[in-house]
């Protein structure tokens, strides 16, 4: 055997033996691979470039919910003090419950079973209204399909009694029928989805045992 097929001998071993020390190394793509993250420039995910943030007690910021100059600010932060471990965020989850339950209760007649939930007046209300429809004849049938818009509008608070109020705006989705007496639909369609607006005030005094909030005032 010739010198020169020895020295291409060895440098096939050689580069095979790269080769394979080159494949260890870096490994392959098979196309089933995640690509690369891309590198990020938003600076809320470097650190100490995070925007600063006025919080309150409680972990929530009050610009998330109401302007933070406004009287409602003012009032949001009195209810804090007197009362740290409520949040305005449970309160707004707890509205969007309520409103949902107060709503269908009245569209169906059932307004008896929120009775804890509402004022006495606002109470004899709905079911002074109820009462009327049910002697014209007429009954209702909803679904409540959901809630496109929650906030607050405004807040008051006394500190002489700790009395709070809250306004809160709904834009809720429903769909409701009302039938006369010979189930004719006189109003509403079975199929077509009504966007309804309402702003109620929900009240309470905080530090109270009682965690309840009880609805005080409508208007739509």
């Amino acid at each position: 055997m010739s010198s020169a097929i020895i020295q291409l001998i060895v440098l096939a071993a050689v580069a095979i033996f790269l080769l394979l020390r080159l494949r260890s190394v870096l490994g392959t793509r098979d196309g089933f691979e995640r690509p690369p993250r891309a590198a990020t420039t938003d600076t809320a995910a470097s650190p100490g470039k995070r925007p600063q943030l006025a919080v309150i007690e409680g972990g929530e910021e009050i610009a998330d919910f109401v302007d933070s100059g406004s009287e409602a600010a003012k009032a949001l932060r009195q209810m804090k003090e007197v009362e740290p471990d409520w949040s305005i965020r449970d309160f707004l989850e707890g509205a969007k419950a309520a409103y949902e339950m107060i709503l269908m209760a009245y569209e169906r007649g059932n307004i008896e079973e929120v009775k804890d939930l509402v004022d006495p007046e606002i109470y004899a209300a709905f079911r002074d209204a109820i009462a009327e429809r049910e002697a014209a004849g007429l009954t209702v049938e909803a679904s409540f399909v959901g809630l496109k818009d929650v906030r607050i509008t405004d807040a008051w608070f006394d500190p002489k009694t700790n009395d709070a109020e809250i306004t809160v705006n709904f834009t809720g989705e429903l769909i409701s029928t009302v039938r006369n007496a010979e189930g004719e639909i006189v109003e509403g369609s079975p199929t077509a989805i009504r966007r309804q607006k309402d702003v109620w005030t929900f009240a309470r005094r905080m530090g109270s045992p009682d965690p309840n909030w009880t609805l005080v005032s409508t208007d739509g």
